[in-house]
């Protein structure tokens, strides 16, 4: 039986956003209490810096309402699927992770720390190339997988 076959994903996809910010004091800070301000709570992030930009990619507690916000004030964004694995015994677990992924066969491009979850578990996200073969790879591995409904509050 392949990882295609045994597929178990249960959730909506957490959605990661990615913006592009002028490499300047305060950019970050103004996007964040935006999102704050309507009471979205950035659950994670990671920052790419360059020397005129900086790429910011969130993962939020109301992906819709981000949404929303970035179309009103005409604000650039992208938006991606990605994985979010609970590590059981932190960062001991992160290698039989990265294992899975790579007995499947499958790469990862990104990959950030989230907040603690609820039950005091490491977070990681992972942009693979496939979220879904990723995914399944990883539940078949015996690893918990988070979804955005477990994430957004």
């Amino acid at each position: 039986m392949g990882i295609e076959d045994s597929a178990v994903i249960k959730g909506d996809p957490v959605k990661q956003f990615s913006l592009m910010l002028e490499n300047r004091i305060g950019a970050m800070h103004s996007m964040i209490k935006l999102l704050n301000d309507s009471k979205v709570y950035v659950l994670g992030f990671s920052i790419q810096d360059s020397f005129d930009v900086t790429i910011l990619r969130l993962v939020v507690s109301d992906p819709d309402l981000t949404e929303t916000l970035f179309i009103e004030r005409g604000i650039p964004y992208v938006v991606n699927e990605i994985v979010v694995v609970q590590l059981s015994e932190g960062s001991t677990s992160l290698a039989p992770c990265l294992a899975a992924l790579s007995a499947a066969e499958t790469n990862i491009h990104t990959s950030y720390p989230l907040n603690i979850s609820d039950e005091g578990r490491s977070l990681v996200a992972l942009t693979a190339e496939d979220a879904d073969f990723a995914s399944v790879a990883l539940q078949n591995g015996g690893f918990k997988l988070l979804f955005q409904g477990d994430l957004s509050r």
